[in-house]
């Protein structure tokens, strides 16, 4: 081809190329051979360093028409570069022109294009195996309920440790044998807890359940159900007493102790002995019964009367402990002042060694009116010193056969330790206490003093007195 052809040709918007090329197009053997290694060999282009794979098609394909463009004159080609004509391998590079694309555009997705399907993944078969599912469960199941566990208990340990709804101090009584059900129960009905249950549990897994007490027990305000635990748990409950004042007969305690609200239970089908029971202030706790209480009084007189007798003096006109009792019954019941109680208890004693007869008025009334006791408003009159009992002193020589009361400490120590008097008689003086005489002319005396005082309260009642008299003894 002239020179004047190949400017023909690229006015005309033909690609230049050099004659070995246009021999090589001419030839179909050597276009299809070129067309096949074109299609296997990648296109580089210079701008981008984009690789794209060519088809023989799009090879063999005439290039669309560009616009016109200055000529230049034509730099030779080589067939390599020939064969590396940027060509996209889409259907539109068939009918319209190439577009060069960056490496990161060319990884980009199209628009539209929906992300791949995730893989399933397939079970084993030791996945799905019932044992396995089974044991999911159970396991699953163990960790609930030890959570359910941790928050129940949290929850009860919150409650047994808080304030309780108690607004005021109170008592709460806790009866013998009752166990822990029966005293959660009877708290929470008297508004002391909020819950029996949680009290049990609290009790249980502290050790405390069979560590309370019977017994009353003070309840501070709002105490918590802790508190009260310990409380029970300590057995420091409220402390009552009954006083059984010195002189009393059996009977006379039996009826005291009998009309005690806060003891229980019944008194002893048979009585003790006269003169067997101690005179003096017993403590106990609410819900003690009362055969309980009079066991109590019975060792305690009993240990009283020993400690005392052996401490007694030589030559006492008693053979043995009863006799010691009875003399001590007959000076507790003959004045109630603890000084003189010696002094009377010499008269008795020198009247026994010289052979006299004691003539106590409290013996009479004993022989008359038994354990139950004179009536306050009966006096004694003279047919009563006549009458004839085992106890009327006025008429047997000696002691009586049982004590007459029960004597406290004093009595019993007056008659273990008398004092050393020759006094045989005693009246009242009108006071409340005694005058004593070692002779009846003197006594006599004494006794015209008490009628004229006793004269004259019946006539001024207002100046008051201590009541009648005992009866002066006769001379002997």
């Amino acid at each position: 081809m002239t020179s004047d052809q190949s400017s023909e040709n690229k006015s005309a918007g033909q690609p230049a190329v050099s004659d070995s090329a246009a021999q090589n197009s001419a030839s179909p053997s050597h276009a299809e051979s070129a067309a096949s290694t074109s299609a296997h060999k990648p296109v580089t282009s210079d701008e981008k360093g984009i690789v794209a794979p060519v088809s023989p098609e799009i090879a063999a394909a005439p290039a669309a028409p560009e616009p016109a463009a200055p000529v230049q004159a034509p730099a030779p080609v080589t067939q390599p570069e020939a064969s590396a004509a940027p060509v996209q391998n889409t259907p539109e590079a068939a009918t319209g022109p190439i577009v060069l694309k960056s490496a990161s555009e060319a990884l980009r997705p199209e628009p539209g294009t929906p992300p791949p399907a995730p893989k399933k993944r397939k079970r084993s078969r030791h996945a799905r195996s019932q044992i396995v599912v089974f044991a999911n469960f159970m396991l699953s199941l163990l960790v609930f309920l030890v959570i359910g566990m941790g928050a129940l208990f949290y929850f009860g340990k919150v409650q047994f440790t808080s304030e309780g709804p108690l607004a005021q101090d109170s008592t709460f009584f806790v009866k013998r044998g009752s166990g822990i059900v029966e005293i959660s129960d009877q708290l929470e009905r008297a508004d002391l807890i909020t819950d029996a249950r949680i009290f049990r549990y609290g009790a249980r897994a502290y050790g405390m359940e069979k560590s309370m007490k019977a017994g009353e027990y003070a309840i501070p305000a709002y105490a918590s159900m802790r508190d009260i635990m310990n409380i029970f748990a300590e057995g420091k409950s409220l402390m009552h007493s009954v006083t059984i004042p010195e002189g009393l007969t059996v009977q006379q305690i039996f009826d005291r102790v009998a009309n005690s609200e806060l003891l229980t239970g019944d008194l002893p089908k048979t009585q003790p002995a006269e003169g067997s029971l101690v005179a003096d202030t017993l403590s106990f706790t609410r819900g003690t019964t009362r055969e309980e209480v009079v066991n109590r009084l019975k060792t305690a007189q009993s240990k009283l009367v020993d400690e005392v007798w052996a401490k007694r003096r030589e030559g006492l006109p008693v053979k043995d402990k009863n006799e010691f009792v009875t003399l001590a019954s007959i000076v507790e019941k003959e004045t109630g002042v603890a000084s003189e109680r010696p002094h009377v208890a010499s008269v008795f004693v020198n009247r026994l060694n010289q052979g006299m007869r004691l003539q106590s008025d409290p013996t009479i009334i004993y022989g008359i009116f038994g354990g139950r006791g004179k009536p306050a408003d009966r006096p004694i009159y003279k047919s009563d010193i006549e009458k004839d009992t085992a106890y009327n002193t006025y008429i047997i020589k000696g002691l009586p056969p049982t004590p007459i009361a029960n004597p406290g400490r004093d009595a019993l120590e007056a008659v273990a330790n008398p004092l050393d008097t020759k006094d045989l008689y005693f009246v009242a003086d009108g006071t409340g206490g005694h005058v004593f005489a070692a002779t009846l002319k003197d006594h006599n005396e004494n006794v015209r003093k008490w009628r004229e005082v006793e004269r004259q309260r019946k006539e001024n009642p207002s100046t008051g007195g201590n009541g009648a008299a005992p009866v002066t003894p006769p001379s002997p």
